[in-house]
Parts: C-alpha cells; sequence; structure tokens
C-alpha cells in the first residue's frame, strides 16, 4: 500500500520505501531521508534570479558565496521532487522524518490515501 506523503513522494508502506508517485520508482528506504535516493543538481542562483539592482548591497542573497540552490529528482523519471537553498558547506536537511511504524497501523487493514 501506497501512502501519498508530498506532491511528488509516496512510501510504500510494505516495503518501506519511498517511491515517486508520477513514476513509481523507488527512491531509498523509508526510514532514511528521501533527498539521498534522489538525483542531486547544485545551482548557480544567479542562474536563477536576476539581479534587481546595479548595487551589490540588494543582491547578496543571489551571491554563490552565500547560498546555494539544491534540486533533487526522481533518478528514474527525472521528476523534480524538492529544492532548497543552503549556505555553502551547510549539510542538506532532513525536512520529513516520517513514523513508519505509527503509518503502518494507521493503515492497516487496506485502502489508499
Amino acid at each position: 500500500m501506497r501512502v501519498r506523503i508530498t506532491e511528488y513522494l509516496d512510501i510504500d508502506l510494505e516495503r518501506e520505501l519511498w517511491c515517486c508517485n508520477r513514476c513509481g520508482g523507488d527512491l531509498i528506504s523509508a526510514r532514511e531521508p528521501y533527498k539521498r535516493g534522489c538525483l542531486l543538481h547544485e545551482r548557480d542562483p544567479r542562474e536563477i534570479h536576476k539581479p534587481i539592482s546595479d548595487h551589490p548591497v540588494f543582491n547578496y542573497s543571489f551571491d554563490p558565496d552565500w547560498v546555494r540552490i539544491i534540486e533533487f529528482y526522481c533518478p528514474h523519471c527525472g521528476v523534480m521532487v524538492e529544492n532548497e537553498y543552503l549556505p555553502p558547506g551547510h549539510p542538506l536537511t532532513n525536512d520529513i522524518q516520517p513514523d513508519i511504524d505509527a503509518l503502518k497501523r494507521k493503515h492497516a487493514g487496506g485502502g489508499t490515501s
């Protein structure tokens, strides 16, 4: 049984796996951060955000020395699952940590949600 967690992520409760809900591909154990099962692409923020002024004080938040943009993709179909802005050197965030055992109890008996 699969349970929808986000727009692009499901958890297969029987196999305890994160899955892409677009293609059904398996990512990684649901007891691990899903981001570890994704393809990552680091983007220069200047590729996405155009300068808002010629004055550098207004553009520091788009400086790659201050921020990086990390994109997470399904390794099977390529859909972008998530993205995050982080300072250089900062570890990836663990933004979702579901209680797998509680989900199994809640959904025991069948059905999908």
